[in-house]
């Protein structure tokens, strides 16, 4: 069963990219989609989680402490790149982790973009919540797909229930 998100969003799917079945998620993602065209045998993925973390709590620490989860699970997880970007009252981080990981009984180097996304409380504007966002692909097939991601990102935005 899916988790719900801290603040609604709006956003529209890449071409070909398909919404997952919850059945089969992680229990603390709230969306997930997968691409159409597998690479050896494993499904790229888009999922959307999120949170609301303490106001002293910067995207740098959910950032280490994301990357810790998967270390947990995966091995040589290694930040290869970080980045702040927007301004102070849209700030968004950036990061790819590259790693190995066991997925059905093959061993394989995968590589995840996620980007984390600070939106105000609809209800509460004191309150600030973030949105993750990560590409899961294989190391050879992600920066085939890495535009799309960057395409998906680019119409994610706060919903607030209106009619556009």
């Amino acid at each position: 069963m899916p988790t719900t998100l801290p603040v609604p969003i709006a956003f529209r799917l890449p071409e070909g990219w398909l919404p997952a079945h919850p059945e089969g998620m992680d229990p603390g993602v709230a969306f997930a989609a997968v691409h159409p065209q597998p690479d050896a045998g494993f499904t790229a993925n888009i999922t959307i989680d999120g949170g609301f973390p303490l106001d002293e709590v910067t995207l740098d620490v959910i950032a280490d402490k994301s990357a810790e989860r998967l270390r947990q699970v995966a091995e040589s997880v290694v930040v290869s790149r970080r980045r702040e970007v927007g301004p102070d009252d849209a700030l968004a981080l950036t990061q790819r982790l590259t790693f190995t990981a066991v997925t059905g009984d093959t061993r394989r180097d995968l590589v995840q973009t996620q980007v984390y996304l600070t939106m105000t409380d609809i209800e509460d504007p004191h309150k600030r919540a973030v949105i993750r966002l990560a590409l899961t692909a294989t190391a050879a097939q992600h920066d085939d797909i890495l535009g799309d991601f960057q395409d998906f990102v680019r119409t994610v935005r706060p919903d607030s229930g209106e009619a556009a």
